[in-house]
């Protein structure tokens, strides 16, 4: 991983707003008259785009902006997930419009997003929706079911995700950036009606996203693993569980990712942790106190968490009592996809001068609480980044003056 130091990196974890041509090109490019060809020139020089958009406004360590995770309207939560359905076999489709189905988690259940604890606590705020400032995004249709053994069939699209990002790295005059991919605890939040037990579809979904792992790390990019079921899942069990139960639920999910890491560099590797990124109180997130531990037990180098919005803003503290082992990182949000207010470069410099005295400055690589991309407009989007990388500068001159 990128290191300095002489001065606070940035980066950030991952979506960003895709170009009005691409999010149309989604829609489109899959019917009978399609064009695979022009689809994939378009993809590429969209990456191209905004890997330099990146540099520009400041950022390090640059991803593909997910691009390729196709995401066929401007207001996405779900790219970052449902990318995986189509490169995984062994699984079923749900019939357009079916709702979804309550998830078997071991001793737990999943519930859908219309009964998550926290939208029952304000079912006004949320019935009223955008109009409000609350938003989980477009409905969805229920997710998959798996039918029959998992195995990773993605390798042409993951082989084209690297070509276009080390094209865009090549073109920006850059050398290393990160990319994304999907963890097994996320991979296995959808139906199962294969496999005997919770824990042997966890692992196989483990097995089988270990390929896309693996052909990132071999192509010399950094690995992001996206696991939000170690947090988020704790919103979506009613009645609220016990807390170890809880626990318990979300180490077997570590588990099964380290078992999939297995073998490969952790340096390479770093893990985003959040909440959930629609628009909403998150009254109920589980506090960051309760599953740091099992955070750090993910075998990677650095970790990604937000830290930049209201509702876990405070937590920065933990880390003034929680020892981070001294070959990791800390990737804290900074600015944050859960306000449009754009966050002005000295509280960024704040925030970040917070976490170098916990941890130590050259540990600290400045981020963003989640993707920006499908969450706020882009032009707000690009402006946090801006921010960001500001509040990095200004930060860095008060740390090594």
């Amino acid at each position: 991983m990128q290191e300095s130091s002489t001065r606070i990196l940035t980066t950030h974890v991952g979506s960003l707003p895709r170009p009005d041509g691409l999010i149309e090109a989604n829609r489109t490019h899959r019917g009978e008259n399609s064009n695979e060809a022009a689809f994939q020139a378009l993809l590429r020089e969209a990456v191209i785009e905004v890997v330099k958009r990146q540099r520009d406004a400041g950022i390090d360590q640059p991803g593909d902006g997910e691009f390729g995770k196709a995401m066929g309207h401007p207001i996405s939560y779900g790219a970052w997930w449902s990318y995986s359905f189509q490169r995984l076999s062994g699984l079923e489709l749900a019939a357009p419009g079916a709702p979804y189905a309550r998830i078997a988690a071991g001793e737990l259940t999943l519930t859908d997003r219309a009964h998550r604890r926290d939208r029952a606590r304000f079912p006004g705020a949320y019935a009223a929706g955008a109009e409000f400032g609350v938003s989980m995004g477009p409905e969805l249709t229920m997710p998959p079911v798996c039918v029959g053994p998992l195995r990773y069939v993605g390798q042409a699209a993951i082989a084209a995700d690297i070509t276009n990002f080390k094209a865009a790295l090549a073109a920006a005059g850059l050398s290393d950036g990160f990319m994304t991919s999907l963890g097994p605890g996320s991979a296995a939040r959808i139906g199962n009606r294969y496999y005997a037990s919770e824990e042997e579809f966890l692992f196989g979904c483990a097995e089988a996203m270990r390929d896309e792992y693996r052909a990132i790390v071999d192509a010399g990019l950094m690995l992001q693993i996206d696991d939000p079921s170690i947090a988020e899942s704790w919103d979506q069990i009613v009645p609220e569980p016990g807390l170890e139960a809880y626990r318990r639920h979300s180490m077997r999910r570590v588990e099964a990712l380290n078992h999939a890491l297995r073998g490969l560099p952790p340096e390479r590797i770093r893990f985003h942790l959040c909440w959930g990124s629609w628009h909403g109180p998150h009254s109920t997130d589980i506090p960051m106190r309760e599953i740091v531990d099992v955070m750090l037990a993910v075998n990677c180098q650095a970790y990604s968490f937000e830290a930049g919005n209201a509702r876990h803003e405070h937590e920065w503290k933990l880390w003034q009592e929680v020892r981070l082992p001294e070959d990791k990182r800390s990737l804290p949000g900074v600015v944050s996809h859960a306000t449009t207010v754009v966050e002005h470069p000295e509280l960024v410099a704040e925030r970040i001068e917070r976490f170098a005295a916990a941890v130590g400055r050259e540990r600290v690589i400045a981020s963003t609480d989640c993707g920006l991309g499908g969450r706020i407009h882009p032009e707000i989007a690009w402006a946090k980044l801006e921010a960001l990388a500001q509040g990095a500068a200004i930060a860095s001159k008060r740390l090594w003056a």
